[in-house]
């Protein structure tokens, strides 16, 4: 199994330079079947770092680009009356893809943005009074601009809860830079990407995330985390409990990728400000705006 993580990671590597936890990070969301959302500015790279992701599991792929005056519909699908036959067939929409890009997702309006919280929680949607299955796996890689910028709505809490990690690509380095630079066009390396392992690898990786060890002394510590967060004057509003699974299965597919069967408490605090800080909202009482500082009181929880 380590192989074929090592091999995956390598092969996203090889296409996005100088961001190995970024894409550490991005891979351990998928492996706890999660959804991820990248939020930085334009022109980073975080489109092609979803379109590799995808290529290297050979997945299927769609991208939507989300926009004000995009419609539910785009992304679900709808019925369409045929008159030849008089029925109405379902034309399926984008989101019928393993892999799912949408991309800005906050330059769509909330309604927009609901239509993928039924996809995001049940990996099915409701349309036209009948439910239908998503394919399986099914990831939701959403990019954001930055909240200041024009045109940009506020995700609302609902949705930022679907996400199991937010992460940031930031500028890279001046040696990454400089490959990107001097180097072959992204666009060419991934017309001719070939994935690294195969879905069933990915389904069978997928489970063994489930089989790795979190010890009863763990587990009371995410309690304790979550607790804090609902008692704390820091934040407006605590953690939910879906926050803390989210919490778990990230560090057990953490561990995994460090080829270990159990998960160490430094898992938890590695990960816990891109599983934990998109969901907490300060009340103030901090004088910061920067989210990942957000959560300092939470790593002062004694490990046990």
């Amino acid at each position: 199994m380590n192989q074929a993580i090592d091999k995956t990671l390598k092969r996203i590597n090889q296409v996005i330079y100088g961001k190995p936890h970024q894409i550490k990070l991005a891979f351990c969301c998928l492996l706890a079947r999660g959804h991820l959302l990248i939020e930085d500015i334009p022109g980073v790279g975080k489109t092609v770092l979803s379109h590799v992701l995808a290529n290297s599991l050979g997945l299927n792929f769609n991208r939507i680009q989300f926009t004000s005056d995009l419609l539910p519909a785009d992304i679900l699908g709808s019925a369409v009356y045929e008159p030849t036959n008089g029925t109405f067939r379902f034309h399926a929409g984008p989101i019928f893809n393993q892999v799912i890009l949408a991309d800005e997702i906050n330059r769509a309006t909330p309604k927009t943005q609901s239509a993928l919280l039924e996809a995001m929680e049940e990996q099915q949607v409701s349309i036209e009074g009948k439910t239908r299955a998503l394919p399986k796996p099914f990831f939701v890689i959403a990019t954001q601009n930055p909240g200041n910028q024009a045109g940009t709505f506020p995700l609302p809490e609902s949705q930022l809860d679907r996400f199991l990690m937010c992460i940031e690509l930031g500028y890279p380095d001046a040696k990454a830079e400089r490959r990107i630079l001097a180097g072959e066009d992204r666009r060419n390396m991934l017309e001719t990407l070939e994935p690294a392992i195969d879905k069933e690898t990915l389904q069978q990786l997928q489970q063994s995330v489930g089989q790795i060890h979190l010890s009863e002394a763990l587990l009371d510590y995410i309690q304790s985390i979550l607790s804090f967060s609902r008692s704390s004057p820091h934040y407006i509003t605590g953690l939910s409990p879906r926050a803390g699974l989210a919490l778990v299965h990230a560090a057990r597919a953490w561990a995994l990728i460090h080829d270990r069967d159990y998960v160490l408490p430094e898992d938890i605090q590695q990960l816990l400000p891109y599983v934990a800080a998109h969901r907490l909202h300060s009340s103030g009482t901090m004088n910061t705006s920067n989210r990942h500082e957000i959560i300092v009181p939470l790593t002062e929880i004694a490990i046990p």
